[in-house]
């Protein structure tokens, strides 16, 4: 093998650098390969859990376990009773976001967040909160009790409707609406019934970040790989009488 130059180059063995090749390059494929299986694994359960949306009634999926991130659709009825989270911002501007009691036509009520509402103008004033009446058909997925882990609601309880808070744990939601479920209902979008600004961000990692992350993975064994050829020959000429490795 020779350069531009005329000056040959040969391959000379390196322990060290095929020693540190021969521990990462397995590790990075390794973490490449368990990437695509978690990406397997993470598209195998959305497709359990859309296919669930459409088979399964609120009450079995109840009784199955409500995971953060599943997908249900819902029919029935709001409850004129919502708890207006507050500090929540949207593009610099104060709001709020909207929990309202929801009463499927089976199984029990369920707390639907339905997204944000921008807080009028003076902190003495609430914010109006029309609600859908009658019957409605609701898609969205399920999501944790608004409790910060460090911010707790220092404030005291509030009468009235809609009631203003900090945080709402299930335990306090269930003062005022027994039977709720370990988890609450957030829209899908904002063209849901009774949608305010329900932009979220995705909860949940879906099988494309593995995907992406099995390519990093992937690329940088093949990085290694061509680091550890090149970096493996030796220069050999006039210029080079002295590189004995």
């Amino acid at each position: 093998m020779s350069d531009a130059q005329g000056n040959r180059r040969h391959w000379q063995f390196d322990w060290r650098l095929l020693l540190f090749a021969g521990v990462f390059l397995p590790l990075l494929i390794g973490l490449g390969f368990w990437q695509l299986d978690r990406a397997g694994q993470k598209q195998q359960m959305l497709d359990q859990w859309q296919q669930d949306a459409l088979d399964l009634e609120w009450p079995e999926l109840v009784r199955q376990g409500l995971d953060a991130g599943r997908p249900v659709a819902l029919s029935g009825t709001y409850d004129e009773r919502s708890w207006l989270l507050d500090n929540r911002t949207r593009d610099g501007a104060p709001g709020y976001e909207v929990l309202t009691v929801f009463y499927p036509l089976e199984g029990p009520p369920v707390l639907v967040n339905r997204g944000w509402l921008q807080a009028p103008r003076t902190r003495e004033e609430l914010p109006e909160v029309g609600t859908p009446e009658g019957k409605v058909e609701l898609a969205g997925r399920l999501s944790d009790y608004p409790e910060p882990p460090v911010l707790t609601d220092q404030t005291g309880p509030e009468q009235g409707w809609p009631r203003r808070v900090q945080s709402l744990p299930r335990a306090v939601a269930a003062r005022d609406v027994p039977a709720l479920p370990p988890a609450i209902v957030r829209l899908d979008g904002n063209d849901q019934p009774g949608a305010f600004r329900a932009d979220w961000a995705p909860d949940l990692m879906g099988p494309q970040t593995h995907y992406g992350y099995a390519t990093q993975w992937f690329a940088l064994a093949v990085v290694l790989s061509i680091l550890t050829v090149v970096a493996s020959y030796r220069k050999t000429g006039a210029n080079n009488d002295n590189d004995n490795g």
